[in-house]
């Protein structure tokens, strides 16, 4: 019952948060990334608070006057031979995987990947764009870490000492404008890691690690966090073009005339920031071209209505 009603209110949640945002024209990636957490978290819970209101809520009584009954659906037999209920558990299994083999098993490497780097970074010298940037945040400056490799390699890691690595392919590659703005990229991460939201709600979303849903709208929560920390880091620069000029040069590295060279990440700037292997650098370049201004806050009503509708939809169906 849980696993199944879980996926359902986690399609409910994620079509009215579509809707809501389409029809509100709610462009603010924070916002946007505040109903997608939504549609990633409350389903976590919902079905445990409906049965702690009500009881009844999956009696016979109750199903007869649901919106949509899941068992019923999941009785009805395709072409008369297979029940829909394999179907859907044959689903589930394939997003599980997916979520083992493409979240959960690269997280772990770029771990281990990242505690190596660290070990053979060259420590530089201060840079005074680094601390500058950081005090605007109000947080302490990272440590800024060289590494020999031609590729073009940014990351940051976070946690009580934060780091920044940059690979010298990329320190000759970007002009000094450009090496600012991606350096105030990786250095909003840090900034946001202090208050560690995603993290948290990646940990919860692995309660619903079956859910295709949840599966995609977390990735789209990612996708906006990326466009947070651009935002951000034009807040630091005042200079959207160096920023949309220097993801033009990552973009031409993800696409090598040789198809049979691999390339290296881009912006992997914490364990979290694996998923963001599918970004579609062009669309956060079109934005960072016709940059609107920053908005972290604001539209709470509007995401509370989307909300109240969103909970009391899915309380009728079981």
């Amino acid at each position: 019952m849980y696993v199944a009603q879980s996926f359902c209110h986690s399609l409910i949640a994620s079509v009215i948060m579509d809707q809501a945002l389409r029809a509100w024209k709610i462009d603010s990636p924070a916002i946007r990334q505040r109903f997608r957490l939504t549609v990633v978290l409350f389903p976590v819970f919902s079905f445990p608070l409906y049965q702690l209101i009500n009881p009844d809520r999956g009696s016979v009584l109750f199903r007869l006057d649901a919106l949509f009954d899941v068992n019923r659906w999941l009785n009805i037999e395709i072409w008369g031979v297979i029940p829909l209920s394999v179907v859907f558990l044959s689903l589930l299994a394939l997003t599980s995987l997916i979520f083992l083999f493409q979240e959960l098993i690269p997280i772990l490497r770029h771990s281990l990947e990242s505690q190596a780097v660290e070990q053979e970074g060259v420590r530089r010298q201060s840079n005074s764009f680094v601390e500058h940037a950081s005090q605007a945040l109000s947080i302490g400056a990272p440590e800024v870490y060289l590494i020999e490799d031609d590729e073009l390699i940014i990351f940051s890691t976070t946690g009580k000492n934060p780091a920044i690595f940059v690979s010298t392919g990329l320190s000759r590659a970007l002009t000094a404008d450009e090496m600012h703005a991606a350096l105030a990229h990786e250095i909003a991460h840090i900034a946001r890691s202090r208050r560690p939201l995603l993290l948290a709600a990646f940990f919860l979303r692995m309660v619903l690690f079956f859910n295709p849903i949840t599966l995609v709208e977390f990735r789209r929560v990612v996708r906006n966090e990326e466009k947070i920390c651009d935002d951000i880091a034009i807040t630091l620069t005042r200079q959207p073009r160096a920023l949309a000029e220097a993801l033009k040069k990552f973009y031409a590295t993800r696409n090598p005339p040789e198809p049979d060279v691999q390339q290296k990440p881009l912006f992997a700037t914490v364990p979290l920031e694996e998923y963001s292997y599918n970004i579609q650098l062009d669309s956060r370049v079109a934005r960072l071209e016709q940059h609107a201004p920053y908005t972290a806050s604001g539209r709470w009503l509007l995401h509370i209505i989307a909300f109240l509708v969103v909970a009391c939809v899915n309380y009728f169906v079981v």
